[in-house]
Formats: structure tokens, sequence, C-alpha cells
């Protein structure tokens, strides 16, 4: 809300009073005439965070609820500076939940806080190393007594501010989306590994590059790299998987289209179908391999 106002007092910049500055200011006066009644918390009662985030910045409200009534306990907004306006959309949620309790440390230590939202931060911070900063922001919240659930239908009106591009009307739910995976094996003389890319709704974006503790054909990479990625999917309670690779070996296999005589790539193939199942729906597609160049990259970074 008041981005434009930072941007137009920043020091050594022009000052420049633009429509998008005065509709600011205005918005901010009515806000501060009108200001919110915080709450004081009940010791017992669980307190719930919602979060929002856009391009520029995250911010959260802590509430209490009461007979139904959803009371303000108190909310936070951080401006994302630098590299963090390029962190992925779950990674900015993330980040909005750990600000939120640096910021309101007191509330997080004194009370249970259910973090309502509709992205998967739980899921995303259980796998600590899918990214380095997740390591260190599942570490702080471990030490709180922090649950997650969906958001479902948001009452208080002092949220309003706060939805504007989770609104459920905007967006298909998690479970109605489609999740697509890039996998790619690789082995060679230094060892073998596998490249994984899930990319799913709400802007998540998971990248691994896993090494394997034992020598695999190329075959046998290709279905490591496979059923690596659909556990991870599978973890991340993906419903819809559309899954690509460039072997057209395995694809041929597990689509019935080539006959499987090895008996370990049978035994691959058994894994794969048995997983397939946890899904409503799996489809496994070939794409030339200039269209799987990231995979195939992550897949040589952890062979090497």
């Amino acid at each position: 809300m008041s981005t434009p106002l930072f941007a137009t007092l920043k020091k050594g910049g022009k000052f420049t009073w633009t429509d998008e500055c005065e509709e600011a200011f205005l918005r901010l006066k009515a806000i501060m005439t009108i200001p919110p009644v915080l709450t004081c918390p009940k010791l017992g009662v669980p307190l719930y965070l919602y979060i929002s985030i856009s391009d520029n910045v995250v911010s959260s409200v802590l509430i209490q609820e009461e007979k139904g009534e959803q009371k303000l306990v108190y909310f936070t907004s951080k401006v994302l500076q630098g590299p963090e306006r390029r962190y992925q959309k779950i990674e900015k949620a993330a980040l909005a939940v750990v600000t939120a309790s640096r910021r309101l440390r007191p509330y997080f230590q004194t009370f249970c806080v259910i973090i309502r939202t509709d992205l998967l931060i739980r899921q995303v911070l259980r796998k600590p190393d899918l990214a380095g900063r997740m390591v260190a922001w599942s570490v702080q919240l471990s030490e709180f007594d922090v649950s997650f659930e969906r958001r479902g239908h948001i009452k208080a009106q002092v949220l309003v501010d706060f939805v504007n591009e989770l609104s459920p009307e905007d967006r298909p739910s998690v479970e109605e989306g489609e999740w697509y995976l890039s996998v790619d094996g690789s082995t060679n003389q230094a060892g073998s590994g596998a490249g994984v890319i899930l990319e799913g709704p709400g802007g998540v974006l998971v990248e691994q590059s896993l090494h394997f503790d034992f020598r695999a054909s190329n075959n046998q990479a290709e279905y490591e790299a496979l059923l690596a990625g659909m556990r991870l999917a599978r973890d991340l309670e993906a419903k819809i998987l559309i899954t690509k690779s460039d072997s057209k070996l395995v694809i041929g296999q597990v689509n019935n289209e080539y006959q499987t005589r090895d008996p370990q790539l049978s035994k691959y193939k058994e894994r794969v179908v048995k997983l397939a199942a946890d899904f409503e729906k799996f489809r496994l597609v070939h794409v030339p391999r200039e269209q799987n160049e990231r995979a195939d990259l992550l897949a040589k970074l952890a062979s090497t």
C-alpha cells in the first residue's frame, strides 16, 4: 500500500507526486483516522495467523476467535528487499510466517499458533533439503507450537486487505490443479544421479539434484529419477500429475508400449505403477532432450 510513497521519498531519488502516491496517501490517512482495536489474547486459546503475499510485500494478521468472532491481536508487514523479490511464491509465503514468528515472538512462545493458508508451506518445510534457506526457516519454526490448516472462509473484515491474489475465487484449489514433473537420470564414471523439477499450483516450484550411493545403469538412473519425483509429488499432496521424461524406454515400458524383459527393470516398472495409483490422475509423456535441459543439468550435477 505505501510502496509508492517509499519510492518517492527514497534518498537520492527525484521527488514526483503521482496518482499512485495520492491514492496511497489517502488510503493511509483513512486507516490512521480509524485505528484498529487490538485485543489482548486469552491464555489457553489458540491464535490464528493469516498471511498475504505480493511481488513486493508479505503481510500477516494474528487473530483469536471467541464465540465465532475473530478479534485482531496484531499484524505485521515486510517490504521485500533485493533477492527476496525473486523468491518463488511458496518461499515468500514461508518468509511471511517466519517474519511473523520473529516480530511476534512472545505470542508464538506463549500460544499455540495455527496458520491458516491454502499454500503448501507445511509440506515444503517438511522437506528442508529442497532449498538452503528452507533449512534455517524450518529450524526457527520448530521451537514453536505451530500447526497448519486450510484457510477456508474468512470472516474478519480486517483481513480484506490481505487476501488479494489468494482469494479462492481467483485461482483453482490445490486439489483441482495440475502438477508438472520433469525428471532425468545420469550415469558416468564419477557416479549416478537424478534431476527432478516439480511445479504445482500456488507458485510451488521444487528442484532436486539427487546423488545415488550406488552404481546404476542409464535406464536404472532414469527409473530412479522418475520414482524420486513421484514420491516428492505424493508428499506434497499432488492429485493430478503430468510427468515428462526424455527416456523413450522407460516411458514405453510404463505405458505398456514396450516389453520389459530385464528383471531389474521389471521391478522398477512395478514400483512406478504402484506409486502411480496414489494419484487421481497420472500421465507419463515423452519430451525431446532439448526440452528437458534443466532436469538433465540437475542430474549431471548430482552424478559428478
